[in-house]
């Protein structure tokens, strides 16, 4: 049955945290693991929760959209291009840097054993030292971005006389490598510098003599001869050609989707408690049956991925019966949605899944098939 909200409450009270831990962190990665027999690469980023009482760990951090507000923090260890999870770890508010991820990242990496990561990637929030090193013990390979500091800086201002970029790609970036050893750094790494030139859109906001707010749009054609440019520095050790580097740095965009389904979609770390232990509980809880609900679309659409704020009205607007009848279990779904047709035509996708997999796994007992 449904259960109150109280009753969840008290009933994950009684769940101490190394006993939550052992349950859903496993679960997490038995999810996951069959989907990583290729190469793939894993993103990690963190995410601001806001709170609104006095929890455990509701704490003054980074909180860019609302600064005086309160947090928690959620570090999130992610498959790029499937959306699948495999950790999420919470942390009070002021927890948000790379230093408190670390040694989570380190474990994960030490758990996953021969199906680890073909790429560490990540934003310029895990572009030190100390992440570099637990990579780099562990021989991973990795992609990150280096914040704009000024030692960055002046090598990207000796770079731009260079005469060797690579020609524009289909974005229009241009790449070129280097080596840097920055301050705190133990060693020169490679460094690959990736801009692109800017043609147009930018505004300048000023206010005239009434305190109106103003857009000054810039002409392209004044402005340094018409050249403005973006740039990006990122430190890796593997040897993609540099248009690959970029390209799979690119990539990473659609782990940002994914943390907008998880949040926005699905209220990852919405459910708060007056302990940390509870959210935490919860928050795993989300990720693992976010990960579920992205094998079940899977299954029902094989050849694209399914966007959350359309799937879930598409297939949870049904009424379900189970009948049974000579040992066997029909489930008969009447979906209530408009677009009947297009759901069919998910449910038989589905169907087939669910029976190849019968097929295929008669040596396991019912109940697991």
């Amino acid at each position: 049955k449904v259960v109150s909200e109280d009753a969840l409450r008290r009933a994950l009270q009684r769940i101490d945290e190394p006993s939550s831990e052992a349950w859903l962190r496993p679960a997490l990665l038995d999810s996951v693991r069959e989907a990583l027999d290729r190469p793939w690469v894993l993103d990690i980023d963190a995410s601001i929760k806001p709170l609104y009482g006095r929890q455990e760990g509701a704490e003054l951090g980074y909180n860019p959209h609302k600064p005086e507000r309160p947090s928690h923090v959620l570090h999130t260890y992610w498959v790029g291009n499937l959306r699948l999870v495999l950790d999420v770890q919470l942390n009070p508010g002021k927890q948000h840097t790379s230093v408190h991820a670390k040694a989570g990242l380190a474990r994960l990496l030490d758990e996953l054993g021969d199906r680890r990561p073909a790429l560490v990637r990540g934003d310029c929030g895990y572009g030190n030292e100390g992440i570099l090193l637990t990579l780099e013990q562990r021989a991973q390979p990795y992609l990150l971005r280096l914040r704009q500091t000024k030692n960055v800086q002046r090598l990207v201002a000796r770079q731009f006389a260079r005469l060797d970029w690579s020609r524009p790609d289909a974005q229009g970036c241009q790449v070129v490598e280097d080596s840097l050893k920055l301050e705190g750094w133990s060693a020169k790494r490679r460094v690959v510098i990736v801009r692109q030139r800017i043609r147009g859109g930018l505004a300048r906001e000023r206010r005239d003599e009434r305190g109106q707010l103003r857009l000054a749009l810039a002409d392209m054609n004044v402005l340094d001869g018409g050249r403005l440019w973006e740039y990006a520095v990122l430190v890796t050790d593997v040897a993609y050609p540099l248009e690959a580097v970029a390209q799979l740095y690119r990539d990473r965009c659609d782990c940002e989707n994914g943390f907008d389904e998880l949040k926005n979609q699905w209220g990852l770390g919405g459910f708060t408690t007056q302990d940390l232990a509870r959210c935490q509980t919860s928050a795993r809880a989300g990720a693992l049956v976010y990960n579920w609900w992205s094998w079940y679309c899977r299954a029902a659409h094989p050849g694209a991925r399914l966007e959350t704020v359309t799937s879930r009205p598409l297939l949870l607007a049904a009424v379900g019966k189970a009948a049974s009848h000579a040992g066997q279990t029909q489930l008969y779904l009447t979906p209530l949605h408009g677009k009947l047709q297009t759901i069919k035509a998910l449910i038989v996708n589905i169907r087939a899944a669910l029976q190849h997999v019968k097929a295929i796994a008669e040596q396991l007992p019912r109940v697991d098939r």
